[in-house]
């Protein structure tokens, strides 16, 4: 019974940390195309990104993000022989990849709020497809778990990646058109 109320929190902080995640890069996309408006706009955009950014990422990204990890240790612990599963290997090197696409955008606010900026517009687009990826990983390990063929969950991978990046370049050429 513990277990579901858990797992309860852990799906529920699952979905927020990555709303914020997915809206934290959509927020670096406007936050670089604000920098070639003309002052006092390009200004006036850049600080309020930087409220909207620190508030998301401080107020929801962090504090879900602690909960899914502290969810997912407790579910480990009261089913400690899912830690001899293959796939609840591969689910958290993927789960460990997030943590580092995590940690990367923190970083990225904090370039951002000094005024560097890297990446341009079109790479923060693909950069947000990432976290997608991670997002179809994670779930249909844990749904399917070895039900899952592991030639077709990456065949399946490879081939949803190449469909969202060509989906953000035709995007780019479409935008770029007009």
């Amino acid at each position: 019974m513990a277990y579901q109320y858990v797992l309860a929190i852990h799906i529920i902080f699952i979905a927020c940390w990555f709303a914020a995640l997915f809206y934290i890069v959509r927020l670096f996309i406007y936050h670089t195309e604000a920098q070639d408006k003309p002052e006092p706009e390009k200004t006036i955009l850049s600080k309020q990104f930087e409220i909207m950014e620190r508030r998301l990422w401080n107020v929801i990204s962090i504090p879900s993000m602690i909960l899914v990890v502290a969810a997912g240790i407790t579910m480990l612990c009261i089913m400690p022989a899912w830690l001899q599963q293959p796939w609840m290997h591969i689910k958290l090197t993927f789960v460990v990849l997030l943590l580092v696409y995590h940690f990367i955008c923190q970083n990225k606010i904090k370039q951002m709020r000094n005024g560097v900026f890297k990446w341009t517009s079109t790479q923060l687009r693909i950069w947000n497809e990432v976290a997608t990826i991670f997002l179809f990983a994670i779930v249909f390990l844990a749904v399917l778990k070895d039900s899952l063929s592991w030639i077709y969950g990456i065949v399946g991978l490879i081939a949803f990646t190449v469909i969202i990046m060509s989906a953000v370049k035709v995007y780019k050429y479409y935008r770029m058109k007009k």
